[in-house]
């Protein structure tokens, strides 16, 4: 089994450092500066840089890591231009990582060629912004269709898959998700835990698919408390999954943020 544990970075992202043994990958460094000391700390060896998206606080630590260990494979999207990738990764394309065998998987929305990494028998999936712990990255650059397609891929995955994503925005998603289901006992009962994790100055992720799915108002755009709530902010029940999504995230975007 791969260790893996967050590295902080800048105000609120993490750096997910994977360990097996001596060796390590790391999935979208921004900063390389954690990293090389994480690195150094433990006398290990970077093998393998996992980038998910191009945007700078994913991608900035790549050529400081690529000049400390030449040997580390960089693996990114082939939708997307990013300099210091080694090998372009298309959806249903496979990687062998430290022993563990992930699989990629298309997830347009938050960028156009945005990926994950899942690997089924670690239940782990490296999302990047695409899903968060409570929230959904927002759609820079893809349409409501394509993030409504991608985050229902997701959804599907395993109840117990491990959900890594790249920032520590739980607190602020759940306040939002809170908003619109305020009934929700799952999402009550999460929130209290996730404060106090947040109190104990802990990160609260890795979080549960299956959590997601009962608490996330961005996997719940079909659930029938959250068209009421959409129908009753906006004055329209939404015709389809990706104006339930947009009505939303629009919420989100203009009224909470």
């Amino acid at each position: 089994m791969l260790a893996i544990r967050p590295l902080p970075a800048f105000e609120d992202n993490y750096i997910w450092l994977l360990q097996h043994g001596d060796d390590a990958a790391v999935v979208d460094p921004g900063d390389a500066a954690p990293v090389l000391a994480a690195l150094q700390i433990e006398a290990l060896h970077l093998r393998a840089i996992l980038i998910t998206h191009h945007h700078r606080d994913h991608t900035g630590g790549i050529a400081a890591l690529r000049a400390a260990w030449p040997q580390a494979v960089v693996y990114g999207p082939a939708g997307e231009t990013i300099a210091g990738v080694d090998r372009h990764l298309h959806d249903g394309d496979s990687l062998d990582v430290l022993g563990a065998r992930f699989t990629v998987l298309d997830v347009p929305g938050h960028t156009r060629g945005h990926i994950a990494y899942y690997a089924a028998a670690e239940s782990t999936l490296f999302c990047g912004d695409t899903l968060f712990a409570g929230g959904c990255g927002r759609l820079f650059e893809g349409t409501p269709q394509q993030m409504t397609a991608s985050l229902t891929r997701l959804r599907a995955l395993p109840g117990d898959t491990c959900v890594y994503c790249a920032h520590e925005y739980t607190l602020a998603n759940l306040g939002f998700a809170r908003l619109v289901e305020p009934d929700n006992a799952a999402l009550l009962a999460r929130i209290e835990r996730d404060r106090a994790t947040r109190a104990r100055d802990e990160p609260t992720v890795p979080s549960l698919l299956a959590l997601e799915r009962a608490t996330n108002p961005f996997l719940r755009f079909d659930e029938p408390a959250l068209l009421d709530a959409v129908a009753a902010h906006t004055g329209q029940r939404p015709t389809d999954d990706a104006a339930s999504f947009w009505a939303t995230r629009h919420w989100k975007d203009t009224e909470y943020d």
